[in-house]
């Protein structure tokens, strides 16, 4: 994804069920945990906090995952 992502941005992403939509809650640079998965983000590779909508659960996902909607 060439376009910066940034905190409060609306995103999708696709899971299991389907296409889910939620807000960006920051960029993570460093390793941190969510319960029990381990984000090995870096400032080289980072990954980015996003919160879904329908369920209010926060998931780490890469840039190239998330398409910004715009809405």
């Amino acid at each position: 994804m060439g376009e910066e992502l940034k905190q409060g941005d609306k995103v999708s992403w696709n899971t299991s069920q389907g296409r889910t939509e939620g807000k960006i809650v920051r960029k993570q640079t460093t390793p941190t945990k969510i319960k029990s998965h381990v984000v090995k983000a870096s400032k080289d590779n980072p990954e980015y906090i996003v919160e879904s909508e329908k369920s209010g659960k926060r998931a780490a996902h890469k840039p190239e995952e998330l398409k910004k909607t715009g809405r």
